[in-house]
């Protein structure tokens, strides 16, 4: 009876996890910048553009590059909440005003968490990057991320 009933979770698991991965969304690519007064840092970040990218955003990875991330740009200026529902990996996140001044960071969130994170302060943007990377580079509220969608690539 008992290895029935591991057969059966173990058949449901698998079913659940395909249905994600048959949902799962493709992004695309794009280089930004973030200003720091230790120098300037480049990512290599995915764009949460649709409905459903903003959904999903980095749920289900179990890795993402030391020099990579996720950017969600609203098309409002808000107070924003995320949570790590189904996020396999420690995340820092970055609110940006829509200047591509940052004015909060939400730093190392909990994997699997379902407890909202708001910005202390109204956003256009979100960007998500690698648990520990805002210390580890030193990236701070003022710094400014570099991206077309702030007017202020170079």
């Amino acid at each position: 009876m008992l290895r029935r009933s591991l057969l059966v979770v173990l058949v449901a698991s698998g079913l659940t996890y395909m249905a994600h991965a048959q949902q799962l969304q493709t992004f695309e690519k794009a280089e930004i910048t973030i200003d720091t007064a230790a120098g300037s840092r480049r990512f290599s970040v995915e764009l949460a553009v649709t409905p459903a990218q903003e959904e999903q955003g980095l749920m289900f990875r179990q890795r993402l590059a030391p020099d990579a991330g996720m950017l969600f740009v609203f098309g409002d200026t808000a107070v924003r909440t995320f949570w790590m529902k189904n996020t396999l990996i420690p995340l820092d996140m970055l609110f940006i005003a829509p200047d591509g001044r940052i004015v909060d960071i939400h730093e190392r969130a909990v994997p699997l968490s379902e407890d909202v994170i708001p910005s202390r302060e109204p956003a256009r943007a979100v960007l998500e990057l690698n648990g520990g990377t805002a210390a580890r580079l030193s990236i701070k509220i003022g710094d400014v991320v570099r991206y077309k969608s702030f007017g202020n690539a170079r």
